[in-house]
């Protein structure tokens, strides 16, 4: 069907779904807040997610589990599922839109990690991305004009730990395949929320199962979608996309929660996104001049 399409009309459809998953990740997470603790709700996420992708591991072959880098597995997991924690956990607190883009300032904490944990060199791209990040931040949280909600605090703290995740997922891509990734990500964080939810367990009842099974299904089919766009078009088009989920998501706590769309957080994810398309266009010039150098260095001239 999409084999004479374009590479970008086909990774549009796929991030079509990645935005769809990520708003009934949200609208799900938000519904099994009334009844479950934020840990039990991580670990209805972990033990389906064990179940799909175990499936998938079990078609592409169980040989890519083999792995020597446990520690490098469980360190990205702890910060994950301590990301993972502060996205749900403000779920149940504070408007959907304000969660996104709140959660939009990961590829700030991301670059300065990476400055300070990998020696990465802080371009003035990358420098201009974090001036337009921080002050999109600001823009959202207002600090000293509004008292912030701990659930406020739980977000950008979870926004911190996707990007200790990320850092440590892009170790970890050079030896492990991404399934191999998904799954110990799955298997690790599974006894993570176990624990704490058996202190103060809930069993679900009927009227809860599907949305138990929405936030498993869509935690990872928004990933996959993203990976398949990713694959297929520049992060100069993927990106704008993902930002989209800041005005769906908006609409959608405003059609059924009755939250009121906020200017300045629309304003503040704005910054953001033209801090990142900045040093994205600046990545993308570096990437061909790179390139010429490889080849000049293996020519035999």
């Amino acid at each position: 069907m999409f084999k004479d399409r374009h590479p970008v009309l086909i990774a549009a459809f796929w991030m079509v779904g990645a935005l769809f998953s990520f708003m009934a990740m949200a609208v799900s997470g938000r519904e099994l807040s009334a009844d479950f603790t934020t840990y039990q709700i991580l670990f209805f996420r972990s033990l389906l997610g064990v179940f799909l992708i175990g499936t998938l591991v079990a078609y592409s072959g169980w040989g890519q589990l083999r792995t020597n880098r446990v520690g490098g597995h469980l360190m990205r997991n702890i910060a994950h599922f301590g990301g993972q924690y502060g996205w749900f956990y403000a779920l149940a607190f504070i408007p959907l839109a304000e969660v996104i883009a709140i959660e939009f300032t990961t590829p700030v904490w991301t670059a300065l990690l990476a400055w300070m944990l990998l020696g990465e060199r802080l371009t003035l791209p990358r420098l201009t991305a974090l001036f337009f990040g921080i002050a999109g931040l600001l823009l959202i949280l207002r600090p000293g004009l509004e008292t912030l909600h701990p659930a406020t605090l739980a977000i950008l703290f979870g926004a911190v730990g996707y990007a200790m995740s990320y850092i440590q997922t892009k170790s970890l891509a050079a030896t492990e395949t991404p399934l191999c990734i998904l799954f110990y990500m799955t298997l690790i964080q599974l006894p993570f929320g176990m624990i704490p939810s058996l202190i103060d367990w809930k069993t679900p009842e009927l009227h809860t199962l599907p949305w138990i099974l929405v936030v498993g299904v869509t935690a990872m089919s928004a990933h996959y979608c993203m990976a398949r766009a990713f694959k297929l078009a520049d992060a100069t088009v993927v990106v704008p996309m993902d930002f989209m989920r800041l005005p769906l998501i908006a609409l959608v706590g405003y059609l059924f929660y009755d939250e009121q769309i906020d200017l300045p957080v629309a304003l503040g994810a704005g910054l953001m996104l033209a801090g990142n398309l900045i040093n994205i266009r600046a990545e993308q010039r570096k990437a061909p001049l790179r390139s010429q150098a490889l080849t000049a260095l293996r020519s035999p001239e």
